[in-house]
This record gives structure tokens, sequence and C-alpha cells, in this order.
């Protein structure tokens, strides 16, 4: 698999060390993005255009990672749900309610998500998504098997 169809593709499959390499760059380019604006050196119009440019290829390696292990990769869209959830105000609504379902439920999700995507073992052999999953070549254009 290549470098491009590694994070810009939806389809195929990936192992936990692709996994965990394409979520630990996208999350530290987030990181590197938010703090960059933290410190008033980046504008937050633009911190807040690259990561959602980041949300996608973080999308598609989560989306490759749920085909190793057999599921859909609308999963995906409970990520953003937990996203949503936790970027709302609940400030109006009584404090049980604003730990529940402003940090409880996105937590739970983003924890379910990682612990099914990053800790447990993709499928044995083919299944309806592909062949078993592809390591990735970083430096070269060519398809590794």
């Amino acid at each position: 698999m290549t470098l491009q169809q590694w994070g810009f593709s939806f389809k195929g499959r990936i192992g936990r060390r692709e996994f965990w390499s394409g979520i630990g760059i996208c999350f530290a380019l987030i990181f590197t993005l938010l703090t960059l604006h933290g410190v008033n050196v980046l504008p937050m119009n633009y911190a807040v255009l690259g990561v959602a440019l980041l949300l996608y290829p973080t999308a598609a390696i989560f989306s490759k990672r749920l085909h190793d292990r057999n599921k859909s990769g609308g999963w995906v869209l409970l990520l953003a749900l937990a996203w949503i959830l936790l970027s709302l105000d609940w400030s109006t609504m009584a404090p049980i309610w604003q730990w529940g379902i402003g940090r409880f439920v996105p937590t739970l999700i983003f924890v379910m998500m990682i612990l099914d995507c990053g800790v447990f073992q993709g499928l044995e052999g083919a299944n309806r998504f592909g062949e078993m999953a592809e390591t990735v070549d970083y430096i070269s254009a060519k398809s590794v098997r």
C-alpha cells in the first residue's frame, strides 16, 4: 500500500502498526496546530482549517483499520458524534447531564474506538473488505505485500 493510499483512501485494510503510525502522526499535527494557536503564533482560522483538513486522513486510517476488523467504515461516524458532543455547550443543562452527555459519552466512544482499532487483532485471511492487511511503504510509491 502506498503512502497516498494509506492516508487518503477509504479502501483496503491496515494492521495495528500502520494504524498507530497514522493516528500518531495526525494527532501530533493536530496538537501542534492547537499549540501554535495557543501561543498566538497561528491565527484561529488557520488552526481550525488545519484540524479540519487532518480529519480526512484520520477518518481514512480509522476506516481501513475497521475494515481489517471486518466492520464497516461507517463506524467512523461515531467519532464525529463524539467530537460534536464534546464541542457543544452543555452549561444550560443540569450538572449530571453536563457531565454525562458532554464528557462521559464522548470519552466512552473515543476509548472504545481506540481499543477496537488499536488493540484487538484483525481477521486472518480475506474478508469482505479484501485480502489481509497490507504494510505501508513509507518511502516509495510501490505497493508492498
